[in-house]
């Protein structure tokens, strides 16, 4: 059975500690000893109720604007934002703290954290991804400026994690093309991919995609343009057999040069005769 009194005395306790822990927030509040609350800022922060903190902080940042505290508070205040998962907000004030501060100990870590957030707000591959690079440009930045940086190496994963987005998001708009039978296209996206992204890990799928879509091309043109695009499919075979000569879809492949090879050299026979 449970022991509804004892569940009882914890939730009326609990109201109790909030009711309290709200009173002496409220009354920190009212309060016009501006020392006493930039110091409570600190101690809402540790206990992470940033909440509280970034109140305190937008109540008397103004009142200590010129001095060491303020931006002190500037810091602390991107800071409360990042933690409250108000990225976009916090990349700006990150960076608004190192454009303001541009040498103090704290600036490389803002511009690393401003640089952090961008990465942080970059969207799923299936969207727009007009953030991920402004991520990528913030963080090069970074790495420009601060080549010896400790954050270093994970400033380069965050990239490395960037790049394969927009890489990725390339090769399913050039997939899209084959997949709604646009074969002509696709082969130009699938190029232009292998061109933007020559180590791209993609390689495989897409120079057998050109294969099979400029096979696909080939026997759905008009009689003038066959030949021309069948021996587009034999280039393109020949460019895949030399970079995955073990490729599992191999067998597949050789289908379709067999074809093209077998309409080539028909026509040029028929043309000799």
């Amino acid at each position: 059975m449970f022991n509804w009194k004892g569940i009882y005395c914890f939730l009326v306790g609990l109201i109790a500690l909030f009711s309290v822990s709200c009173g002496e927030y409220s009354k920190i509040m009212k309060s016009a000893d501006s020392d006493m609350k930039y110091q409570k800022v600190f101690e809402y922060y540790e206990a992470e109720d940033y909440y509280k903190a970034l109140g305190l902080i937008e109540d008397i940042r103004a009142v200590y604007k010129g001095t060491d505290k303020y931006e002190t508070l500037c810091f602390y205040n991107a800071y409360c934002n990042y933690h409250q998962k108000e990225y976009s907000l916090a990349g700006y004030l990150f960076k608004e703290y190192a454009r303001l501060y541009s040498n103090t100990e704290r600036t490389e870590e803002a511009e690393y954290m401003a640089a952090y957030c961008y990465y942080l707000i970059s969207p799923s591959v299936s969207l727009e991804q007009t953030y991920t690079e402004l991520g990528l440009r913030e963080l090069q930045a970074f790495l420009d400026k601060y080549p010896e940086s400790k954050y270093r190496e994970q400033v380069e994963g965050y990239i490395k994690d960037l790049d394969f987005k927009l890489e990725t998001k390339a090769y399913n708009n050039a997939m899209l093309y084959y997949k709604i039978s646009d074969y002509k296209a696709a082969i130009v996206a699938l190029r232009n991919m292998l061109y933007d992204y020559p180590t791209t890990t993609y390689r495989e799928e897409i120079m057998f995609t050109m294969v099979k879509a400029s096979y696909i091309l080939a026997t759905k043109s008009v009689e003038s343009k066959k030949l021309e695009r069948h021996k587009n499919t034999v280039q393109a075979y020949y460019a895949f057999v030399d970079k995955f000569p073990n490729s599992k879809k191999l067998k597949e492949a050789e289908r379709y040069f067999t074809n093209s090879h077998n309409y080539i050299e028909n026509k040029d026979g028929l043309q000799k005769d």
